[in-house]
């Protein structure tokens, strides 16, 4: 009787230690199980969301798109770059030039005195032809204003100009990246460079050509521009090809100074379709508090290219620099980890 009475003593604690059938090693505590279950599968947001352009305020990541049936520039906001939630129009109305419903591939950077400046391209009633428009917010979210009566750029004999990307490089200095939209008129496309004023809000000096659509995956547009720094070198991302296809792809070229000159990788392009992605582009790359770099970027899915749902939607995946070189891990489905 009393060796029962030990031997369901001794099971009652086994079981209260959270052990039954053989205690043999602890299992893990829930705060390394939570940990080790930390990943997330693309896209990251599955709603139309083309163009991305992305800015860390604080502790909250801010990406900008552009526009939809409602939103000159919808807002997504997000803590990890992986959970995105809408917030959104920024630019509820566009400049005095422009009219309201071709507002493309805003990006948004910090400016002098607490400022947040917003580089857009929106259709000018005077040449109508997509032109580059600067707006100024107090805060990421907005709204953002623009109340000058004509655009910041505006090549209209070489068909417009859109995708402007601005670039503060490690001296302070600013530049603002764009591209002539020459395939509109059928003209070359020309990625342009131009050192912009110290408050952002116009060009100084006169802008140089540094790139031109002249790669065969190119066909007949190079687009999207955004200019990177990295282990001091300078890398000039971009896209090419037609939007709306699946030969759509990402490539770099390497500079020797924000105004070039720059020469284009070899191996491009480096993100282009897969049986998951179709037409992957228009990329951003960010580098997370940790040093990590990450490309978030537009694909359709295949068997959708070029429908209006679910239109482009937003991917990430990360990038690893092998021998000075970006290697982007993607089109990718797996599950991987979140950044840090």
């Amino acid at each position: 009787m009393k060796r029962a009475l030990l031997a369901a003593a001794l099971a009652a604690a086994l079981v209260a230690a959270g052990c039954s059938s053989g205690c043999s090693s602890p299992s893990p505590a829930p705060a390394e199980k939570e940990q080790a279950e930390v990943t997330f599968t693309n896209p990251v947001f599955s709603d139309n969301f083309p163009d991305p352009g992305a800015l860390l305020v604080g502790d909250t990541w801010y990406a900008y798109g552009t526009n939809n049936s409602t939103e000159n520039v919808p807002l997504l906001t997000s803590p990890d770059l992986v959970a995105w939630t809408p917030v959104g129009d920024v630019l509820p109305q566009v400049g005095r030039w422009a009219e309201r419903g071709n507002t493309w591939a805003p990006e948004v950077i910090t400016a002098p005195g607490g400022k947040f400046l917003l580089y857009y391209t929106a259709r000018s009633t005077a040449t109508n032809r997509q032109c580059i428009g600067v707006a100024v917010a107090g805060k990421p979210e907005g709204p953002f204003v623009d109340d000058s009566d004509k655009p910041l750029i505006c090549q209209a004999d070489e068909g417009g100009s859109i995708d402007a990307s601005p670039f503060t490089d490690e001296s302070g200095e600013r530049w603002l990246y764009w591209k002539n939209d020459g395939n509109a008129i059928g003209q070359p496309t020309y990625l342009y460079g131009a050192r912009l004023s110290d408050d952002g809000l116009s060009i100084s000096g006169e802008p140089k050509q540094l790139l031109v659509n002249d790669a065969g995956w190119e066909a007949h547009v190079i687009e999207a521009p955004q200019m990177v720094r990295h282990d001091g070198r300078l890398y000039l991302f971009y896209s090419a090809n037609a939007f709306d296809k699946e030969e759509y792809a990402l490539g770099y070229a390497t500079c020797e100074g924000p105004f070039g000159p720059c020469v284009k990788a070899s191996e491009n392009p480096i993100l282009h379709t897969s049986p998951a992605a179709a037409g992957p582009g228009h990329g951003f790359l960010v580098t997370t508090p940790a040093g990590e770099s990450w490309m978030l970027y537009h694909a359709w899915p295949p068997s959708a290219v070029g429908s209006v749902a679910p239109g482009r939607q937003l991917w990430l995946d990360r990038v690893d620099w092998v021998d000075g070189r970006p290697v982007v891990k993607g089109p990718t489905v797996e599950a991987q980890a979140v950044p840090r």
